[in-house]
């Protein structure tokens, strides 16, 4: 299965709403209307699999030395072949070209990101994070996301 990843473009944001909709819908991802999504589209990337939309990802700065992956997602149906980890090689190979030394996550598959060289950490230690979408979120008292960290430097 050869699958691709590039940035995302303004015609992608109908797909990328579909599926972030449908992650936020289980309670598992924050959802984004599609203003946004436009507004913040040179933050994301797609998964293609013979030009297929089959995930995306995006890579979010919270501070000068400090970038979150965020709205990581795969379709139904492609789940468990590579695509998620592409595209966390993909937006991590992004964060070293600006020359960001810590790329963190809020997420519920912890196994995923430690197979893939993050850490568990306390979520404390990103306050950036807290103040930029924590703050906004219905499960912002009792968060049952867990932080994960990779240092690149």
């Amino acid at each position: 299965m050869t699958v691709s990843c590039r940035r995302a473009t303004a015609d992608d944001v109908g797909s990328l709403y579909d599926i972030i909709q449908s992650y936020a819908e289980k309670g598992i991802m924050l959802p984004r209307s599609k203003e946004a999504l436009a507004r913040q589209i040179d933050t994301f990337v797609i998964a293609e699999y013979e030009g297929q939309f089959v995930g995306c990802g995006s890579l979010f700065r919270l501070g000068q030395d400090l970038v979150e992956i965020r709205s990581l997602g795969v379709t139904d149906g492609y789940k468990g072949q590579g695509i998620g980890r592409k595209l966390v090689t993909f937006l991590t190979d992004e964060a070293r070209e600006q020359r960001i030394p810590k790329i963190m996550a809020l997420t519920y598959e912890v196994a995923f990101f430690e197979k893939i060289g993050f850490t568990v950490v306390p979520k404390e230690i990103f306050p950036e994070k807290v103040w930029t979408d924590c703050v906004n979120c219905k499960k912002q008292n009792n968060c049952d996301e867990i932080a994960v960290l990779k240092r690149l430097d």
